[in-house]
């Protein structure tokens, strides 16, 4: 019995030495501590500063026509306080005209309570917004076939690279879908490829890669858009799997993204009727909260796809669409095209606050997140006053001529 008990004593001492030992050596120093709850309390205090309206900019991210800034987009900055724009070729007419264009953005906006998002889709291969001067980097579907991970890093980085020497701070990338489909007519040579592994591997490394440049990835289309056959710009894809399937196949990719830190992930347009038989993913809460926030952990920006896109437009009132998306749990939605739909986004979750239909509480929750991304990727309106072409030509021929 004696030695019995100068057993357990002897297991008391080294458990209680052993917490000491963890928690002296792995817990944060005072003064990280404070750093992070400062951090925490000027975002709060900053926000209680803020109007509705100023905190309502901060979820619409918007797209606009041509090559210079019109009044519209003007207006978008001055008196709506618009978190982001998102770019597209048509914006693209040469290098030096788009480091203006994004120059004027960001000047426009010195007097708002944060810093631009300046968002694009730069995949590589087909779906590319950067000038013509610029050498063209390989599909996912290209990278997947060499199946390296330093090389989807490097592309990633290159990637990061070209768009932050321009001063955009947010790539809708990597495409975490897994091509299933044969038939699958948005993803295609899009995706890494039909094999799970690879395009979790690959596509998580390219992420790191992009991220490397302190540009914000921003992985899609979560729960996968990979086993469609519609075209989520034309029509509301519909996809019969049930979350059992999910979780072994389709989430695999992002599950794995969020583990290595992923900050932002785009919601698709598509309907999975066993998870939610009434709204596609991007309006749905069993997907957004349940799935995504709650059962994976999720805790990061939530972004819609674009909310002008057929599979919305044909079936949904974007203004309506807009206040699902966030009373669903989405912290930005995305409008990429014309003024007026960005306006009705805007005015209906105005009115969605003010009817009660969305509580103010939960526009701060999501406001929170998108002021914390931003003040964690140090972003800023300050201008570049040039762009080296040749230097990341350079970058992109070096990193193809490593592919093994």
């Amino acid at each position: 019995m004696k030695r019995f008990s100068l057993f357990i004593i002897s297991l008391i001492t080294v458990f209680s030495f052993s917490c000491i030992f963890f928690y002296t050596y792995f817990k944060e120093s005072p003064e990280e501590a404070n750093i992070t709850m400062n951090k925490v309390d000027a975002i709060k205090d900053k926000i209680t500063t803020m109007s509705l309206d100023e905190k309502i900019g901060q979820l619409i991210i918007g797209g606009f026509n041509g090559y210079t800034v019109d009044s519209n987009t003007e207006n978008l900055i001055k008196e709506n306080h618009l978190g982001g724009f998102i770019l597209f070729q048509r914006n693209v007419e040469n290098s030096n005209q788009l480091l203006k264009l994004i120059n004027t953005l960001k000047s426009l906006n010195k007097g708002n309570i944060a810093p631009l998002f300046i968002s694009a889709d730069e995949e590589g291969g087909t779906v590319t917004r950067m000038p013509n001067e610029i050498k063209k980097l390989p599909s996912n579907s290209y990278i997947g076939k060499i199946n390296n991970e330093d090389f989807s890093y490097n592309i990633g980085k290159t990637l990061g690279k070209e768009l932050n020497a321009f001063g955009i701070n947010m790539d809708y990338a990597p495409v975490l879908d897994i091509n299933s489909n044969p038939n699958n007519p948005v993803i295609g040579i899009r995706s890494f490829g039909d094999n799970k592994d690879i395009v979790t591997r690959l596509g998580t490394r390219t992420m790191e890669g992009i991220k490397s440049q302190n540009v914000i990835p921003v992985v899609k289309h979560f729960p996968g858009h990979g086993d469609t056959s519609v075209d989520s710009h034309i029509g509301l894809p519909v996809v019969n799997c049930d979350l059992k399937r999910l979780n072994d196949f389709e989430l695999a990719p992002f599950k794995s993204a969020i583990d290595k830190g992923a900050d932002a992930v785009m919601v698709a347009h598509i309907l999975l009727p066993k998870l939610d038989p009434k709204y596609p993913a991007t309006l749905s809460y069993n997907i957004i909260t349940d799935l995504l926030r709650k059962d994976i952990g999720f805790d990061g920006v939530v972004i819609t796809d674009d909310m002008t896109m057929g599979a919305i437009m044909e079936n949904y009132n974007i203004g309506n669409a807009s206040v699902k998306a966030i009373n669903a749990g989405a912290d930005i939605v995305l409008v990429c095209h014309k003024y007026e739909n960005i306006q009705t986004a805007i005015n209906s979750i105005k009115k969605a606050v003010s009817d009660k239909v969305i509580t103010e509480d939960r526009i701060d929750e999501s406001v929170y997140r998108v002021l914390s991304l931003k003040e964690k990727y140090k972003l800023t309106d300050n201008k570049i006053n040039s762009v080296d072409v040749n230097e990341i030509n350079k970058s992109i021929t070096d990193v193809l001529n490593k592919k093994y």
